[in-house]
């Protein structure tokens, strides 16, 4: 009888996948995509159903032979096979709602085709759809959300101890450094994914800090913008120039001017200045200055309370300082320290960060919008409800990017354009499937169109609160797809990719990884 019943629904289905073949042409791509995912979520249903039924029945068998009585065996297996027949036909009353629903959204589809000058008309058939699927979408975003293996992290705890752990390396900096011409250290800036709040996976973590730099006593620091070259990004070089401190001298008592007291005095009397220590020529080394800051940590740990217990490991690193540091209970965490100088009094930096080019000379300071960035994501938590499921789509994005050519960055920037475009109550936990099929339309959008503007360059949807440079503001958009342009093959290895992608999403749906 349930091999019966099995073959039935199996027949019903099919013709409900024919159904939805039918109208397949007429619908566009997001349609047809919600329309795979309801079939498949209903047949997924339906196999549980299956299971239930099934396992029911062998649990009442086995029941019905452990009991003396023949007849009571008799009552509850009739018993059952009619709470089977019911169960079953609610299955095909489920199916056949299915076929209602892709046979009513064609015709929808085709009338709002029809009345296209009319966009009131479209916007109601749109609304009464959103109704419509409000139930299903739940029963969606919630299945599929429980399918994917989410990684467990307690990422506000560990952003928080790593927080505490460079305050209290950067106290114990500035009194090293206190008589010294050496940069003056700030309160680091957590950036980057974990501090952002989404970081993919709990291995992968990097706790990332911007370390900004102001000149010491007697030097200045002037931004001057190098050649762009091949990409999009800017990069910057750091002139340090020595400033005239005859003036202050006096009231500042032990320091010299380093312009106009003569060299052996201040060999004599006063340490190098900047300009002899982290500089080529006139120009701050980045590697110079990572290899300082790897000598500080060094020196500066036996200070801290922590390293009684916790155990510090260094790791290589050109252009940063990074680290491992292991708690008493085995828990580790790497850190990387960058370091940068403030455009003016933005949130705009440039720093030590590295580059996509192959050799980046070590003067050279491409411009970092990570703070500016981490800010956005902060103000977003303040903004969305509070079952926004923003940050898991970008989790999402970044797991199904491992192994493509797409960088995390270019989702990164998609899923902020949409923040600022899509209204914040629709990135509930029950619009994820939604909100992700947004992402990749987006995606293959900018693509076809080789053009992917840049967040924060003339973008008048930047929120207020962050500070941005005034040239940002009056500047053309800086289109991070220009590669694609001037390079016809990378474009069409991009479009391949984006299907490899595409299937990539489809995956973690159904499968959770």
């Amino acid at each position: 009888m349930a091999v019966i019943q099995f073959f039935t629904i199996l027949l019903v289905v099919q013709n409900i996948l024919w159904n939805a073949h039918v109208v397949h042409d007429e619908l566009d791509e997001a349609t047809r995509e919600r329309m795979r995912l309801r079939g498949w979520y209903l047949s997924r249903k339906m196999t549980r159903m299956l299971q239930e039924l099934e396992q029911g029945t062998q649990e009442l068998e086995q029941r019905t032979q452990e009991q003396s009585g023949f007849a009571w065996g008799a009552l509850l297996f009739a018993a059952l096979q009619q709470w089977q027949f019911w169960a079953v036909a609610g299955v095909l009353l489920l199916l056949f709602g299915l076929c209602w629903w892709l046979r009513k959204r064609s015709h929808e589809v085709d009338s709002s085709s029809d009345e296209e000058s009319s966009s009131s008309d479209r916007e109601q058939v749109e609304e009464e759809a959103e109704e419509d699927d409000s139930d299903s979408e739940n029963d969606l975003g919630r299945l599929f959300l429980e399918q994917i293996q989410w990684p467990v992290q307690n990422l506000a705890r560990d952003c928080q101890v790593v927080k505490d752990l460079l305050g209290t390396f950067i106290l114990v900096f500035r009194e090293i450094l206190s008589n010294s011409f050496f940069p003056v250290l700030q309160p680091a800036i957590g950036v980057g994914s974990a501090f952002e709040g989404w970081s993919p996976r709990e291995e992968d973590i990097i706790y990332r800090l911007l370390v900004p730099l102001k000149p010491p006593y007697g030097h200045a620091f002037h931004l001057e913008l190098g050649n762009r070259g091949e990409t999009p990004a800017r990069n910057f070089c750091v002139r340090v120039e020595l400033e005239c401190t005859c003036t202050r001298e006096q009231l500042a008592g032990e320091m010299l001017c380093f312009l106009h007291q003569p060299e052996e005095e201040l060999r004599r009397d006063q340490g190098p200045s900047l300009l002899h220590t982290l500089c080529t020529g006139s120009y701050l080394d980045v590697q110079k200055t990572a290899r300082w800051f790897y000598q500080l940590v060094k020196a500066a740990w036996v200070a801290l309370p922590q390293s009684s217990t916790w155990r510090l490991t260094m790791l290589p690193s050109s252009r940063s300082c990074k680290f491992q540091v292991t708690e008493r209970n085995n828990k580790t965490h790497i850190i990387e320290m960058m370091f940068g100088v403030q455009q003016g009094n933005s949130d705009i930096f440039v720093s030590s960060q590295n580059t996509e080019a192959i050799f980046t000379p070590s003067t050279t300071w491409p411009e970092s919008y990570a703070v500016a960035e981490a800010k956005f994501f902060r103000h977003m938590a303040r903004q969305v409800p509070h079952d926004s499921f923003h940050l898991r789509c970008l989790q999402a994005c970044a797991r199904i990017l491992v192994g493509i050519g797409f960088s995390t960055y270019t989702l990164k920037t998609v899923v902020m354009h949409l923040l600022t475009t899509i209204p914040l109550s629709g990135w509930r936990r029950r619009h994820f499937v939604r909100r992700m099929e947004d992402i990749m339309q987006y995606l293959h959008r900018c693509l076809e169109e080789k053009r992917l503007d840049h967040f924060f360059f003339g973008n008048e949807r930047v929120p207020e609160e962050i500070v941005l440079p005034p040239a940002f503001q009056t500047a053309e958009p800086l289109n991070l797809f220009q590669h694609l342009v001037q390079d016809p093959a990378a474009h069409d290895k991009a479009m391949l990719e984006y299907k490899y992608l595409r299937e990539r999403f489809i995956r973690l749906l159904i499968l959770g990884h």
